[in-house]
């Protein structure tokens, strides 16, 4: 896509966008500091839409470090936002939701009032306020538990630890759709074409992978297409403590981004299936 500019290089969303859209402008940290919001300023020059990927996205670490959490999470979308405000560029920005407060069964739309319970969601849940406030053309998609071939994630650590124990212990009582990061990439490319031809096109989306499911049963699915004589030990929250309290709800209701952009939930078995083929060939 011509005149798309992506911070984010080597996450796992930003490396699907290299492959779908490579005539992009991608920036990595050697060419905008995130934690330098002047320099995310300055990245921003003759693009005509940016897409932000980069996040800080180490969950429990961020309980230690919580400044450098925000001035990625935070800080440096604000600074795009008001470069892209400046400039008349719509701006697209990837959320998370660790924003709400990860209580009851039902899925969360967006109308769900925000109420991180970490770090990492109230430096997450700063950058989206930053965002709208700055106002400009905007769009935050919130998205959860995604996997793909490349980067650090659950999948390819479950496979790891598959080859390497006969049982492995995964929480069962937390519940969320996987999102394909390339899926994440596409639903992006969909919301950059239209928000460039709509000025009126912008807001706050929710959007995963279906059907939701537990860690285990996500966990027991892929080490089955996997192949792997590796059991999956069941056990709850409350058995495996982190420095950082994770939702036992992730479930997010994705009905107003497929009215919106006509983007529909992904099946993430599809992609599992694709992903762990392609991991066995590497």
């Amino acid at each position: 896509m011509q005149g798309l500019v992506v911070f984010g290089r080597t996450g796992q969303v930003g490396c699907e966008l290299a492959r779908l859209a490579p005539d992009a402008t991608f920036l990595d940290r050697n060419d905008a500091d995130l934690r330098d919001p002047t320099a995310c300023e300055l990245a921003i020059k003759e693009a005509r839409v940016v897409i932000n990927t980069a996040a800080y996205t180490a969950v429990d670490r961020a309980e230690a470090e919580p400044a450098l959490a925000y001035a990625i999470n935070a800080d440096a979308p604000a600074a795009m936002a008001k470069a892209c405000k400046a400039n008349n560029i719509p701006f697209i920005h990837i959320s998370s939701d660790y924003v709400l407060d990860g209580t009851g069964d039902t899925a969360r739309n967006e109308s769900t009032k925000p109420a991180p319970k970490n770090v990492y969601g109230t430096s997450k849940l700063a950058g989206e306020q930053a965002v709208m406030e700055l106002g400009g053309q905007w769009a935050i998609l919130r998205t959860s538990w995604v996997f793909s071939a490349n980067g650090s994630n659950f999948v390819k650590t479950m496979l790891r630890l598959g080859r390497q124990h006969s049982e492995i212990k995964v929480v069962v009582d937390q519940f969320g759709g996987p999102t394909p990061a390339r899926d994440i990439a596409n639903a992006l490319l969909v919301m950059a074409e239209v928000m460039q031809k709509d000025p009126s096109a912008g807001g706050i989306y929710h959007f995963a992978g279906y059907p939701d499911v537990s860690w285990a049963d996500f966990a027991a699915t892929a080490l089955q297409m996997s192949g792997l004589d590796c059991q999956i030990t069941p056990i709850t929250t409350a058995e495996y403590p982190t420095p950082a309290v994770r939702p036992l709800n992730s479930r997010l209701d994705c009905r107003l981004i497929e009215t919106a952009f006509g983007i529909a939930r992904p099946d993430w078995r599809q992609s599992l299936t694709q992903i762990i083929t392609q991991l066995d060939q590497s």
